[in-house]
């Protein structure tokens, strides 16, 4: 591949994936974009300002002639968490920076990406080539805030006794379909990204693992069986839960998901299309690792491992997230769908999209794991601890960024991601 055709690409990908941040924050106003409602979210304008910065520190920092930071406090305002860079303003703050406004951050969007543009015309062959892996993570970077722009203003707009609609509509109310098991066989198991292709650091290496036979949900478990959990005093019942989690509940107030609420004997769901009736056939979200472990507690299963979750797609034939599909960037309601039929030779249901799954696995590195050198090495290494990680993506994962080596994590109280569950449970393959 030439350099010009390489350049042409990335400028196309740079595009596409810039403009569809903006098509996100697009329904927004200047204040929705302000709004932080806990210090686990940030404001929309927060997340549009630092994947810009991204840009401007780790490509055009380095590689652009006379550089100049578009302004001199962006350094500091919208710095996340990457100590070797500097200072930076606190994120449970972040709600109070009303200047700059949205349409400033807007402004400092355009410049970037032009100076980008031209950058990418300048470069020669070898630079490009240097370039392209930190261009790359670039665009994946933003597709996590992606992600997180929408999980985050959702959370925002629930805050809001209106509960305004963020975009989208809500489909024909389901039922659960029957619960279907996949067998799976265990033994010595390769797990972690092949390379060929992009991954985060923390997908590598590959590396062998002991399973023992196993089976695995062929979908995600539903509101309506939720609430057959909750009527049977799952959130009451100190045996079905962790220590720290039946600590969460008592101090939290928790007795239904994030986003429940009851209302004359009904339960409703505040989603981005709308706050309605909890629908029984959809999969429950924004439930946390507690809740999840709990639930699996009372039903007499478990959660799966990563190594089990993984090496179960791969052999289910669903190791290829763009082939396998799934209800990924979900525009028609912004939210998880009932469970449909598997992909054509498949078992196993809901695999990409929908709800991140929780597992039972703590987020650590993998064995001979080693973070790249620099401030790039902080992107991922520095939170493995006290955090559990999640597999599969969800209905407002962005378009190409799931795969069956993704390590999602978030601790073990978070609620406002958009997480579900999948049971496992032993049993020999039949």
């Amino acid at each position: 591949m030439d350099s010009l055709h390489t350049a042409v690409q990335l400028a196309t990908r740079f595009d596409d994936v810039r403009g569809y941040t903006e098509r996100l924050a697009a329904p927004l106003s200047p204040e929705d974009q302000t709004v932080q409602s806990m210090p686990d979210v940030s404001p929309t304008k927060w997340h549009r300002a630092h994947v810009t910065w991204f840009f401007e520190t780790f490509v055009l920092a380095d590689h652009e002639r006379d550089f100049a930071p578009f302004g001199d406090r962006y350094w500091f305002l919208f710095n996340s968490y990457y100590e070797s860079l500097g200072p930076r303003f606190s994120r449970p703050d972040r709600g109070l920076v009303t200047r700059p406004g949205a349409h400033e951050v807007g402004s400092y969007r355009d410049n970037v990406d032009s100076r980008f543009r031209d950058l990418l015309d300048s470069l020669d062959d070898g630079t490009l080539t240097k370039l392209a892996p930190t261009i790359e993570l670039g665009f994946h970077h933003e597709q996590q805030h992606q992600e997180l722009l929408l999980m985050d203003i959702k959370h925002v707009l629930s805050r809001n006794p209106l509960q305004p609609v963020y975009a989208g509509s809500r489909r024909a109310v389901s039922e659960p379909d029957e619960l279907g098991w996949v067998d799976v066989e265990g033994g010595l198991v390769e797990v972690g990204h092949e390379g060929g292709g992009f991954c985060f650091d923390n997908e590598q290496p590959r590396h062998r693992q002991w399973l023992e036979p196993f089976r695995l949900a062929d979908r995600l478990v539903t509101n309506g069986e939720w609430l057959a959990f909750m009527a049977d005093g799952g959130y009451e019942r100190p045996e079905l839960w962790l220590s720290d989690g039946l600590a969460q509940v008592r101090a939290q107030g928790w007795r239904a998901p994030l986003y429940w609420s009851q209302h004359e004997g009904t339960w409703l769901e505040h989603t981005l299309h709308g706050t309605w009736p909890v629908d029984p056939g959809l999969p429950v979200a924004h439930v946390s690792f507690y809740e999840a472990d709990a639930y699996a507690t009372w039903a007499g299963k478990r959660l799966p491992s990563e190594a089990e979750w993984e090496h179960a797609v791969v052999s289910d034939g669903q190791a290829d997230a763009v082939r396998a599909g799934g209800n990924l960037a979900d525009a028609a309601s912004f939210h998880p769908a009932a469970a449909g039929a598997a992909p054509s030779g498949s078992r196993l249901r809901q695999v990409y999209g929908d709800c991140w799954e929780w597992t039972s696995s703590a987020y650590h590195a993998y064995p001979g794991f080693h973070p790249p050198e620099g401030a790039i090495g902080e992107y991922n290494g520095k939170f493995m601890s006290n955090q559990m990680v999640l597999r599969g993506g969800c209905a407002l994962t962005p378009p190409g960024h799931a795969r069956a080596t993704y390590r999602n994590f978030f601790p073990h109280g978070a609620r406002w991601a958009l997480s579900g569950v999948r049971l496992a449970d032993g049993g020999e393959p039949r």
